[in-house]
Formats: structure tokens, sequence, C-alpha cells
């Protein structure tokens, strides 16, 4: 085992977080990592989370949280209901948002929210700029970010001069929710025709597929882009293979990856936390940008330094006045538990991984999305409802949730009543 982070000396213990998550996904590990990072410094953490039965909202580290799946459809509602959350909180709170979503809402209405909430404030149309992938394509030419060759298309006869493997991704990934996946590394045109086939005539975007090694840099950029703390490391599986969620990934030091990102956020006055997705091609050796995601990055936990700071820690020292330490990033391994085995499995059908190296691999882990000795709900409620899952079942008890409806558990401080949101 290797170094961990130490506690943060100078947390503000008397402002509180919400984690925004407006995505129903109940094996988002984002969240729960934001509640351990900041609950274990003292930082009362609140969440709005999808179902009574949501394994991060099982943490014993959450102080409070509402069952609520608001939808982005109706601005006026969502803003009304994060207003009356604040209102039950009681002070105003440092907003953190997990997926794109909640992010560009966010950003978007930021207006409308600055007094209920903390939050870095961006150009309010630059979050969409990035997250839309053909948008950011754009970015990168214009700003000289190194990126991979991009087209559109909505049916096959647009397509006709792609080149295979391809990578095909939703335009819009928070939109395109039980259609197809976000990304898939498409092998042939019979899987393509697939996917044009459940895009029903939306437009996707086909990138070329880079060989290589794939990198993250996660960090928080201040009003002025500056970017601190900056963390690099290497993603080496994905689910599904080749093309998906962090499976397993290490933290390494990449000066030279670490540069080119600060100066693609001071070109575009970035502001805020940032997950990056790049590919190193062997061909020229540039770092490609694949994916910038406006928000935590779920696998955020992998990256942390000897001062105890991480991106969620740095953005709740920042938007509380605090200074964030110096302090130098440490190497670590992060595996999550119910996506790696079948990543692996993936990896070894295609010949890239053997049974040896993957259980080598697993000595360089130092956090799990899921499992922690201090912290042991998530991980017993995340296996039940995996087990279900695979059973076809659906999860006892689970039902249709209540909108907004406050979840506490007793002995614990959290909002009183209901916040209708209506």
């Amino acid at each position: 085992m290797r170094r961990q982070p130490r506690p943060v000396p100078d947390v503000d213990r008397a402002t509180p977080a919400l984690v925004l998550k407006l995505d129903a996904n109940v094996f988002h590990h984002g969240g729960l990592g934001v509640i351990r990072s900041l609950g274990r410094l003292g930082v009362p953490v609140y969440a709005v989370q999808e179902d009574r039965f949501t394994p991060a909202g099982a943490s014993r580290y959450l102080r409070g949280g509402w069952v609520w799946r608001p939808g982005t459809g109706d601005a006026e509602r969502l803003l009304a209901g994060l207003r009356r959350i604040g209102e039950r909180i009681g002070t105003r709170s440092v907003l953190l948002p997990t997926d794109d979503a909640g992010a560009l809402f966010v950003a978007e209405y930021q207006a409308k929210l600055r007094e209920t909430f903390l939050f870095p404030e961006p150009d309010p149309a630059l979050p969409r700029l990035v997250a839309d992938k053909f948008s950011l394509y754009g970015l990168c030419r214009h700003a000289g970010m190194p990126c991979p060759a991009t087209t559109l298309a909505r049916n096959l006869g647009e397509a006709a001069e792609v080149r295979f493997p391809v990578v095909v991704k939703l335009l819009r990934p928070w939109q395109g929710a039980g259609r197809t996946r976000s990304t898939t590394l498409v092998r042939d045109r019979a899987q393509l025709a697939g996917l044009f086939e459940r895009a029903a005539g939306d437009e996707l975007m086909l990138q070329e597929y880079l060989p290589g090694d794939d990198w993250f840099f996660h960090g928080y950029c201040d009003e002025q882009s500056l970017c601190r703390p900056a963390f690099t490391g290497r993603k080496h599986r994905s689910y599904p293979a080749g093309a998906g969620l962090t499976a397993f990934g290490t933290a390494e030091p990449n000066p030279g990856l670490a540069t080119a990102a600060a100066q693609l956020f001071e070109r575009l006055s970035y502001r805020g936390i940032m997950d990056l997705d790049l590919r190193r091609d062997p061909r020229d050796g540039q770092y490609k940008l694949l994916d910038f995601n406006p928000r935590l990055g779920a696998q955020f936990r992998l990256f942390a330094d000897d001062a105890g700071v991480d991106v969620a820690v740095a953005a709740h020292l920042h938007l509380t006045g605090r200074e964030i330490p110096h302090g130098t990033p440490l190497r670590r391994g992060f595996l999550v538990e119910n996506y790696d085995p079948a990543a692996a499995f993936g990896y070894w059908r295609q010949g890239l991984l053997t049974p040896g190296a993957w259980l080598r691999s697993l000595r360089e882990v130092d956090e799990l999305a899921w499992f922690a000795r201090d912290d042991l709900r998530p991980f017993g409620l995340m296996c039940a409802r995996l087990a279900w899952r695979v059973a076809g079942k659906p999860f006892p008890g689970r039902g249709r949730p209540p909108v907004a409806t406050p979840r506490h558990r007793p002995g614990r401080a959290a909002p009183e009543g209901e916040t209708d949101g209506q």
C-alpha cells in the first residue's frame, strides 16, 4: 500500500456541500466519492438521489438526502426544487454536480442559484460547448489542442468513407439515455447500422480510432483559470473494453500533458472542476483530447496529493475562501468493483490481458469505488442491487420514488419537511 492522503487542516466545516446528480443511475460512484472525501473531513454533505435504495445514500458520511428525479425538461421546477433544498439545508452550501446534465444546468442558470449555493462561475455557454462532442472538436482545432479526426453522420450513406474500427459517440450524452451507449467502439458496418437504427435519425459523431495509451487529467481552475491541483494518470481498463467507463486506473505524473491541459484552460478561460480523457497517439507522440467533462469525474478519488487535496476538496476550499495547500500528487490505483471483472473479461477475449496480469494489477489498487472499511453499507447495497439486476428482477421495495422527499437516518441532522419542487 502506497502513501495515503492526510487530512486537510483548514477545511470550513460550517459550510455544507450538496451533491447534485440528475442522471438516474444508482451505480454512479462519483457522488459517493464526494460524500466520503468531504464527510471524512467533517463537512456536512447532502445529496440528491434517485431512490431510497441508492448505494451512495447509505454512506455513514451523508448527513441527509432527498429522493428526487426532477429531470431537466422544466427549468423553473428544477430551480424551485433546488432553492427549497437550499432552504432545508439552512445555509449557503457548495454545489457539486457529478453528471453533465447537472453541471450544464448550474452553469446556465447560475445567476438564479448564486444566493443559495456556492459554485465556480464559468462563461454560462462554455460547459455545454465542451460537453458537446462535436463542438469540442471545433474548440480543439481553434485552440490548437490535438484531437482525433471527427465527422457527423445520420445514416450509413453519410458514413460511407469511415474506416473501421471507429469510435461512435452521442453528441449530447446527457440527452441519449436509453437509446445507446454514449461511447461505442464499432468494428464493422453491421454494428454501425444498428447504432444508427437506435439513434432514430439523430446525428452520431464518428471519431477516428487512435491506437495508444489512455490518459486522464483531473483538476480545478480558479477565476483566473489557474489549475491547481492538477492530476494526470492512466486508464488501464474500461467497460466496455476499449471505449467505456473507467474500471481500473493509476495516477502517474505526466508534466507534458499537464502543461498542454493548462494552456487549453487558459485559452478557454475555464473555471471549475474538469475531467479530461486523452490518448497518446504513438504515430506522432501527441496527447489527443477525446472528451472534456465539465464536472467531477466518477473516478476522481484516484487522484489526491500528500496535502490531502483532491478536486472536490479543492473546490470546497476555494469556494469557502480557504487556501488550497500545495502538495505532491500521490501514485495511486483505483478500481471499480462492479465494472472491472467484466472489463477484464473483455480484454482477455481480445487477447489483451491474461488472468495473471489481471491479478498482478490488483496489487496496485489503493482505493475502491465502493468498498471502504470505515463505510461498508454502500458496498453491501451495491452488491445487492447488482445481484438483482443480473437476475433481471426489480429491486425489492424500490417502487416509484416520491418527488424531493428528504431521507435521513435517526440521530443525524437533516432537513425536515418536504421539498415540493413542483
